[in-house]
């Protein structure tokens, strides 16, 4: 039979040409941030005498980095499409402003203090506002063709001062009860739960492997070896059950769990202990990335952004509207800055005027670090989710080491730049 005939009848074709470790087929780029990620994490475990991987600091760390990862994975799609957003931290201000006033001042009145309709309407109203805002920015940048630095560069004074004068100066709270269980800290899964999740996004996990190898057989494409999908599947059941045995094995303190029996109404048992578990900060960060990689990948929207950003002019003689695009692409990260916000003062329990200053350079840094190529075109979401963990890793090891605070944006600043470097390096012999 001939090479046509096999790619005509559909058989899998195995991969002769590559072997041993080549043959899995992993992102380099990936490979390379997780190990400086490895190495950060050692060094500072080695300067904490092991405090810096106890399952407390793990568990704190993931809480710490959700709000920034969320906002990243907008800013891959508007880096993408070759522009920037510098207000993602007074869009974040702003929204958080926005749903404390009604949480604690317009709804309470309205429906009835304590009702569920609470949190709800102000989450809504809080999305629906930045995504408003996201939106018209994007229009000013797309139809109005202002740069997008520009734009954005004025919405960072115009929207933190604006959360100013909602609040008229003052911190905000304690928000609603069953709002700050989105903080992470008053809100997580519990080990049943997260050992729940923890299985069914390892079955989802090993059903997107076997279909993308079964896409790629029907179409005759070359696919891996038996051996090395099963390897890529074990490295991501791994990665996932150590993720979920981390954050259970971080017990609940036994006087708090004390008092939520007692909340309840109900005795505490003997010697019981229990751990936090997936905070819910943190699974809703895992839903974003899910979903936004699917975007990415799956669907029309997503083809038409990196088509956009790897070739705007040819982008726009095949057809795609790019002047709409560009305000989809600033109105979804309206919409996460404002997710973001549940996060931020959720985990704070209250509105204060200084939430999200300086998000904006996390958030950016955390995409570069990540691969999105400030040149357009290329950058994916679980880079982003990486860079913003290695971003916040530096960040707390540095604290807990004792590094003052100017020192730690030093050390970030240099960290950023260097990352932009070895990006171009990368780029160059990969010939992109």
């Amino acid at each position: 039979m001939s090479h046509s005939d096999s790619s005509k009848s559909g058989a899998a074709t195995p991969m002769p040409q590559r072997k041993g470790f080549a043959a899995l087929e992993l992102d380099m780029r990936l490979i390379g941030m997780i190990g400086a990620l490895l190495v950060i994490w050692v060094v500072f475990a080695t300067f904490t005498d092991g405090r810096f991987l106890t399952p407390r600091n793990m568990f704190n760390l993931t809480i710490q980095t959700a709000s920034v990862a969320i906002m990243a994975t907008g800013m891959v799609f508007v880096i993408v499409t070759r522009h920037i957003d510098l207000s993602v931290g007074s869009l974040l201000g702003v929204t958080s402003a926005l749903m404390a006033m009604l949480q604690t001042r317009y709804l309470p009145d309205l429906v009835g203090l304590g009702s569920p309709l609470v949190w709800i309407i102000a989450i809504l109203c809080g999305i629906a506002f930045g995504t408003a805002i996201g939106a018209f920015q994007g229009w000013l940048v797309g139809y109005l063709t202002i740069p997008s630095f520009i734009v954005t560069l004025g919405g960072l004074l115009v929207w933190r001062n604006v959360g100013w004068r909602m609040t008229d100066g003052q911190t905000i709270g304690p928000l609603d009860p069953t709002f700050q269980i989105f903080g992470g800290i008053n809100g997580t899964m519990g080990e049943m739960w997260s050992w729940i999740i923890g299985i069914a996004l390892t079955v989802l996990a090993l059903v997107m492997l076997v279909q993308s190898r079964r896409t790629k057989a029907s179409h005759g494409f070359p696919v891996k070896p038996l051996w090395a999908e099963a390897a890529v599947a074990a490295i991501f059941t791994a990665a996932i059950v150590g993720f979920v045995w981390v954050l259970n094995t971080y017990q609940v303190p036994t006087a708090r769990l004390s008092r939520q029996f007692e909340a309840r109404g109900e005795v505490m048992p003997e010697g019981l202990e229990q751990g936090y578990g997936i905070p819910i900060s943190v699974l809703l960060l895992i839903g974003i990335a899910i979903v936004m990689t699917i975007i990415a990948r799956r669907t029309r929207l997503g083809r038409y952004i990196f088509a956009t950003g790897g070739n705007p002019d040819a982008a726009e003689l095949s057809g795609i509207n790019t002047k709409l695009l560009t305000v989809k692409v600033f109105a979804i990260m309206g919409a996460l800055c404002a997710i973001s916000a549940v996060v931020a003062s959720a985990r704070l329990t209250n509105h204060t005027n200084d939430i999200g200053t300086l998000d904006e350079l996390r958030v950016i840094a955390a995409a570069v670090i990540g691969g999105t190529a400030l040149a357009g075109g290329m950058g994916t979401i679980y880079g982003a989710i990486l860079g913003a963990l290695i971003m916040q890793s530096l960040q707390s090891g540095m604290a807990m080491v004792g590094v003052d605070a100017p020192d730690q944006n030093i050390v970030v600043g240099v960290v950023l730049v260097l990352a932009v470097f070895v990006d171009i390096i990368y780029r160059r012999r990969a010939g992109l």
